[in-house]
């Protein structure tokens, strides 16, 4: 993998891509340890850069370091799991349809309360915006254009988060972003996007500029169960192994069993 920048930034870049890679999914489970000596040795990279590596990996609390240790692959439930980077990593392995669907729940818990804060509070340029966005996905709808498509959807959302004028939904922007590209580079999305939801988007857009937050939030939850209902489809979780009964305890020696319960 390369980037652009300088040779450096380029090897920093691979190094903590598969690094990361390797840890999300699981290939270097919590309690590894990985030697910052074997690393640049691995990669042909100097310390400097490893020790850069680390401290990334470090803050989004993938890894803990410990003098006379090495570097500690931590538990899953303590990883930033937010990091916009941990989640591209996290849909690229092979736990994506999990991922996916536990994205897109809370995308539904968010989005709706969201748009229709947005209905009360956007902006006259934060309402154009959003129909343009609107628009652009109509726009680019058809014709297996999900690339461009995947642009507009993005600032759509990106938008109704900002317009809400809550700064903790306005974070969680470079999040849904992640969720949008993730399903269309991995293939989980339809050659063409469901017109329904499409239309639905143009409404939500209708409903924010014309301040009916009601409307604005109903509209969104259907995008939100319309998203759910297309990762059955397109990435269905694997189902849970059914348990298997309790085998019948034996009486103890000298207490014969009583009757059947009636």
């Amino acid at each position: 993998m390369t980037t652009e920048g300088s040779p450096g930034q380029g090897l920093h870049s691979h190094v903590l891509d598969t690094l990361g890679l390797a840890i999300t999914a699981g290939e270097d489970p919590p309690g590894t340890v990985l030697r910052t000596d074997e690393i640049a040795g691995r990669f042909g990279a100097s310390r400097t850069v490893v020790r850069e590596v680390v401290r990334v990996l470090e803050s989004m609390q993938l890894v803990e370091s410990r003098r006379r240790v090495g570097v500690t692959v931590r538990p899953a439930e303590q990883w930033n799991v937010y990091d916009p980077q941990v989640i591209r990593w996290r849909l690229a392995g092979a736990d994506r349809p999990r991922q996916l669907r536990s994205l897109t729940v809370l995308r539904s818990a968010i989005e709706p309360v969201a748009a229709g804060l947005a209905a009360a509070r956007a902006t006259a340029e934060q309402c154009a915006e959003l129909t343009e966005a609107a628009l652009g996905m109509v726009r680019t709808s058809r014709g297996h254009q999900l690339e461009a498509y995947l642009r507009h959807d993005i600032a759509f959302h990106r938008v109704v988060l900002n317009a809400s004028g809550n700064e903790m939904f306005a974070r969680l922007g470079d999040v849904v972003a992640e969720v949008l590209t993730g399903r269309t580079q991995h293939a989980v999305m339809f050659d063409d996007p469901d017109p329904a939801a499409v239309t639905l988007h143009v409404q939500v857009a209708e409903a924010v500029r014309e301040g009916d937050a009601a409307r604005a939030e109903a509209l969104t939850r259907r995008i939100a169960a319309g998203a759910l209902d297309e990762l059955d489809v397109l990435a269905p979780t694997a189902p849970t192994a059914p348990t298997a009964p309790a085998a019948p305890t034996a009486p103890a020696a000298g207490h014969p069993a009583g009757p059947p319960a009636p």
